[in-house]
């Protein structure tokens, strides 16, 4: 089996990355990209969503939960909805969905999903998808004309991608062809699956083993998996049919600290930095080359 071991691929470490502040965020984990090049980001811990420009070196708090809601919420992976104005926000211990819009910053509807730990969410033409690390379980979120809000769905996973190995289970998530399938990174199976979203069925995107993966983004077969302890993002190209895989290139940054979701603006990528278990320092959104 060695002798059919890839060889490992470059490293792309660029020398001119830009880092921009999160000024005043507790905590932070998920990022989304918005109209143009806006881009949204979540303090974890509170729930409160910052907005910025990957052309400034700020980003401004634009929604301060305190504002509507006595309680701290918390966002963890999160997308923008660009054709209704829409930001939904994966709300981990809450076992919530949140949904904002994006023009007021006004809260539009929260749903409750389930018990554990609702990690991450992606969008396809008809909804948005959320992942629970603590179960084998998909919720979906209609989302129709105008972007009305239809009630929430649960598909149970079946295969390996439902299995329950560690803490951190089922992660990230993205659509492939054109919502036909999803693609859910586990954390602690080092793993890709392929899911059948009316079927719940999943599959090992074979051939790639991915330590500490956490946020994902797909374009095309191209795959950005996001390793927030090894600091890098592995850009994985896939095949035809989506059964496997190959690590082309593995990016890295020296602003780097335990990056976790990601967003992409043409051929740059902004990662967001959650700094877990290290020293308190300002959070930040860190750029590089998408190198697609």
């Amino acid at each position: 089996m060695a002798l059919l071991a890839p060889a490992l691929p470059a490293s792309a470490s660029p020398p001119d990355d830009s880092v921009i502040v999160l000024k005043g965020a507790t905590s932070a984990e998920g990022i989304a990209a918005g109209e143009g090049t806006t881009f949204y980001a979540g303090d974890l811990a509170l729930g409160d969503i910052y907005r910025g420009d990957i052309h400034k070196d700020k980003a401004r708090l634009f929604i301060d939960v305190s504002d509507f809601d006595s309680q701290p919420r918390a966002a963890v992976g999160m997308k923008a909805d660009t054709r209704n104005n829409l930001l939904f926000v994966a709300g981990g211990g809450t076992g919530k969905a949140f949904v904002y819009n994006t023009e007021s910053g006004e809260p539009v509807a929260d749903f409750t999903l389930a018990s554990g730990f609702i990690n991450d969410v992606t969008l396809t033409r008809d909804g948005a998808w959320f992942t629970n690390s603590a179960a084998g379980e998909l919720y979906f979120l209609p989302v129709g004309w105008h972007g009305k809000l239809g009630d929430v769905q649960t598909l149970t996973l079946q295969g390996p991608a439902a299995g329950l190995t560690g803490p951190f289970n089922l992660n990230g998530i993205a659509a492939a062809d054109d919502g036909r399938v999803l693609i859910v990174a586990h954390t602690n199976g080092r793993a890709l699956y392929t899911v059948d979203p009316e079927t719940g069925e999943s599959a090992k995107i074979k051939g790639v083993d991915v330590e500490n993966v956490d946020g994902i983004l797909v374009r095309g077969r191209t795959v950005w998996a996001v390793q927030n302890f090894s600091n890098q993002i592995s850009r994985i190209r896939l095949a035809e049919d989506l059964s496997s895989g190959e690590v082309k290139e593995v990016i890295t940054s020296p602003a780097f600290d335990v990056p976790t979701t990601i967003a992409r603006f043409d051929d740059t990528l902004a990662a967001v930095n959650a700094q877990f278990n290290q020293p308190a320092s300002p959070h930040e959104v860190v750029l590089v080359p998408a190198r697609s």
